[in-house]
């Protein structure tokens, strides 16, 4: 994990930044699907209750170089700054970017409501509405994807865990996210 790039989105007028953070990401995750070797991580430094307008992607020289060569972006020009390839700087420190997901799935629950005669099925839909309304999700923020296997859209979670001095090796995943691994921080 010693280099990085950017991808600054620019604002447009006709699209959130949310929204073009949710292609950026999708497309990201089919270039490391494609890539298969769990060694490229990523940060979102300007994240508060977005994601931010900056997706930072670490890894060694020779993994970005191929992502980067991947040309994943180039329907995208007109909306992302890409930066090149550059070393970390000397001054930084390391974070785990972690996928955080409900312990609970609020419709697993309803359906085993209704098999156990708890619920009818015309109360568990309505609760269910009644939770979407209210936009019962997880605190963090996300990015909707479109699922490959299943073809519906969902909301990946993503926390920024706390800023630490040494690094912790891992893995990522073909989200760039891990749950022990840290990236540099800076």
């Amino acid at each position: 994990m010693d280099h990085y790039f950017e991808v600054r989105l620019l604002l447009d007028p006709e699209f959130r930044e949310s929204t073009l953070m949710n292609v950026v990401f999708s497309k990201l995750h089919r270039a490391l699907v494609e890539q298969r070797n769990g060694c490229v991580g990523v940060s979102f430094p300007h994240s508060r209750k977005t994601l931010g307008d900056i997706l930072r992607l670490h890894g060694n020289d020779d993994d970005l170089m191929q992502l980067a060569g991947m040309k994943w972006l180039t329907v995208l020009t007109d909306y992302t700054h890409i930066s090149a390839v550059l070393p970390v700087p000397a001054e930084h420190r390391y974070c785990v970017v972690r996928r955080v997901q409900s312990k609970s799935n609020i419709e697993r629950l309803y359906r085993r409501s209704v098999k156990k005669g708890w619920l009818t099925k015309v109360d568990a839909e309505i609760k269910k509405r009644e939770i979407n309304n209210k936009e019962y999700n997880l605190k963090y923020p996300f990015v909707s994807i479109k699922s490959s296997s299943t073809g519906q859209m969902f909301k990946l979670f993503i926390q920024q865990g706390e800023v630490v001095e040494m690094p912790q090796a891992g893995s990522f995943s073909a989200y760039g996210l891990s749950a022990k691994a840290t990236v540099p921080w800076f």
